[in-house]
């Protein structure tokens, strides 16, 4: 397996990259805690799947509390933010080369070097 090349990341894309994942990480882990559907829903049942006892279905949804509508639009907000920092990077002008191998390395320059 030949080894990816080197990249010099600035250290302010390096930051706003691991933002990024650690904002991602959180809103995933916030998203587990809230009711299936953002609006009011009643829930559904379907029918027994085909050689199978599993029956899919949802409870009644009672949809985001203003609380939980706003904390979402922040994560989202942030996300948004986070992204067009990295993406917009005047680094990415910089490079010659792929660009899209370096943008890929950027997503893992925060783990530790393999040995």
């Amino acid at each position: 397996m030949s080894e990816s090349p080197a990249f010099d990341f600035p250290q302010d894309l390096r930051d706003a990259q691991i933002a990024l994942h650690e904002t991602r990480a959180a809103y995933e882990k916030y998203a587990t805690t809230l009711p299936w559907s953002a609006e009011p829903m009643p829930g559904w049942e379907s029918d027994k799947q085909l050689h199978s006892n599993y029956q899919s279905g949802k409870p009644d949804s009672p949809g985001y509390s203003e609380e939980q509508a706003a904390e979402v639009a922040e994560f989202q907000a942030r996300l948004l933010e986070l992204s067009m920092t990295v993406s917009t990077h005047p680094y990415w002008s910089t490079l010659d080369g792929d660009v899209v191998a370096a943008r890929m390395a950027l997503k893992h320059a925060h783990e530790p070097a393999a040995k």
